[in-house]
């Protein structure tokens, strides 16, 4: 029998949408606030689960699984990326998402943090927050009494990990066994957070940088502990030295050498990391042809990287940030959602 153009795709849907449910691992109710609360198991399941959303949006596939969901996306930094990606992302599964900027609310001004979590967390399903302190989003968590998600803290960025593995995994087939060489400012919020991906999936990660910029002595050993203990192949390096830390790298990863808040310290950094600048020469470097570029964005061109390397077909940086919206999703819908 021949089926339909109409019944094969509602077929797909239906295979699609069965797949969810029949994957789940139960995340219902946890906070994302760093991948080292979450094992090599939960996050796979995660970036699985992404991918499944993913094709469910292209296929147009129409169950939502957030639907009469209401989420809280407080925002104290600007945004494109988070803030786009968990808006299209909650409207894709039915829910309704409402920005709070740092003028619309009273958070950490005229009222205390533990208290605006206590009334959203009676008025939303779930809470996103995008600022400074890592204590604030910890203590939203501790009394919202709602799922608690981090959009980025100076400390953490996990939502962004997620997309990064998922564009390895996109682009190199698996996660485990593959070097990832971080440039630049390898104490910032992406170089701790995707140390701890790293060590969790089974990457050698390589923090490369000027050595007053290497990361904290305690996270490193943590990140170790965490590599040993999960037997993922996981492993930490820190290199200063550009051209030897990306030999033989499958990725290449740098993102802005002063983050939101530091514009006072862009003199003393350019000075410290212009040589991990990443041009034509360090791609070169990797000796091999399919190395990957990926930066989080926004990227100062001309900075930590440079528009050929930017423009280059290895460069995947707007696959990247696409699958922040994907990954968002598989946050949401696992924390929240209906599987």
């Amino acid at each position: 029998m021949i089926m339909s153009a109409h019944a094969a795709g509602s077929c797909v849907k239906k295979t699609v949408e069965e797949g969810i449910v029949s994957m789940a691992i139960n995340l219902h109710g946890r906070h994302f606030l760093t991948l080292k609360d979450f094992t090599k198991r939960e996050i796979e399941f995660l970036l699985d689960l992404s991918l499944t959303l993913k094709e469910k949006k292209r296929i147009r596939a129409s169950r939502p699984l957030m639907r009469g969901r209401n989420v809280a996306l407080i925002f104290e930094k600007a945004s494109t990326r988070t803030r786009c990606a968990f808006t299209v992302a909650a409207i894709d599964e039915g829910a309704h998402p409402e920005y709070l900027g740092k003028n619309d609310i009273h958070l950490g001004g005229k009222e205390d943090t533990k208290d605006t979590a206590r009334v959203l967390g009676r008025m939303f399903d779930g809470i996103q927050f995008r600022g400074f302190k890592h204590s604030t989003v910890e203590e939203l968590a501790k009394y919202a009494g709602v799922p608690v998600w981090n959009g980025l803290t100076d400390d953490y960025h996990p939502t962004q990990i997620l997309a990064d593995m998922l564009t390895i995994r996109e682009h190199l087939g698996e996660l485990k066994g593959k070097k990832l060489v971080f440039m630049g400012d390898t104490r910032n919020n992406m170089g701790n957070s995707l140390m701890i991906g790293c060590c969790k999936l089974g990457l050698h990660y390589v923090a490369c940088g000027h050595e007053s910029l290497f990361p904290r002595e305690d996270l490193v050993a943590e990140c170790k502990k965490i590599a040993a203990e999960s037997s993922s192949g996981g492993a930490v390096s820190l290199i200063s030295d550009p051209k030897k830390a990306v030999e033989g790298a499958d990725v290449i990863y740098t993102d802005v050498w002063y983050s939101m808040g530091e514009e006072d310290k862009a003199a003393e950094r350019k000075a410290l990391l212009s040589s991990y600048q990443v041009n034509m020469d360090l791609l070169g470097a990797t000796g091999k042809k399919d190395t990957i570029f990926m930066h989080c964005l926004p990227a100062y061109k001309g900075n930590e990287v440079t528009e050929d390397v930017f423009e280059h077909p290895n460069s995947v940086v707007f696959d990247e940030a696409e699958n922040r919206m994907h990954t968002i999703k598989a946050v949401m819908v696992a924390t929240i959602g209906d599987i």
